[in-house]
């Protein structure tokens, strides 16, 4: 899952359902371009997440890179065609669907966290799911976070569309401080993510590391 332009989903399982019903992928099948910049930080057999991964493209990319890779999303459609996704690439990916409250954050430890515009979460939810995200990861591991800032607003080249919904330097410092930050960076750039993410775009990065 991603974000786009949109008000509060009242149904979000039918909205993205619809969403990604069709035959091409709406953000694309190449991976975010904020992940890519820390491959090397990824060594064969590392355990990765990717959280709300819609249609697969970063969950897929993660595996190509030999890690052991699970992802998670609400659309049953969206990881049927990350499924296929997998498939042509010949990687295997541990999917499943579910949403931020029914995926079993206990299960394992991860030394990889992909959360790529995972911003359909509101306060209380994110506040929860950056938890969660911090207690599912190994010692030494790192998460990798992308969203749009407020400035998005006035760009109007995707996201949720809502401020409480958006990201601030301020925000993530807080969120994530039990954590040592590799990089925090706020920076506009243009989007080449399909028909979804396209266009100049509000951008925030963070990559932290648990101790």
């Amino acid at each position: 899952m991603s974000s786009i332009n949109s008000p509060v989903l009242t149904d979000p399982i039918q909205t993205w359902n619809s969403r990604y019903d069709r035959d091409d992928y709406i953000f694309g099948t190449e991976p975010n371009h904020y992940l890519l910049k820390y491959k090397a930080y990824f060594k064969a057999g590392m355990s990765a997440l990717a959280v709300a991964d819609g249609e697969g493209r970063n969950s897929v990319w993660l595996a190509k890179q030999g890690l052991i890779t699970s992802a998670f999303d609400i659309s049953c459609i969206g990881v049927e065609k990350a499924r296929q996704l997998a498939r042509a690439e010949n990687v295997e990916v541990n999917f499943s669907v579910a949403d931020c409250q029914s995926w079993d954050w206990d299960a394992q430890k991860f030394d990889i966290i992909a959360a790529i515009f995972i911003q359909f979460a509101d306060p209380v939810m994110r506040k929860k799911l950056f938890s969660q995200m911090i207690g599912a990861l190994n010692s030494g591991g790192i998460i990798i976070l992308q969203g749009y800032t407020p400035k998005q607003l006035e760009y109007k080249t995707g996201g949720p569309g809502l401020i409480d919904h958006l990201y601030t330097e301020d925000l993530l410092r807080k969120e994530f401080s039990d954590l040592e930050f590799i990089n925090l960076s706020v920076y506009d750039a243009e989007l080449k993510e399909s028909t979804q993410h396209a266009g100049m775009s509000a951008l925030i990065g963070m990559a932290a590391k648990k101790q």
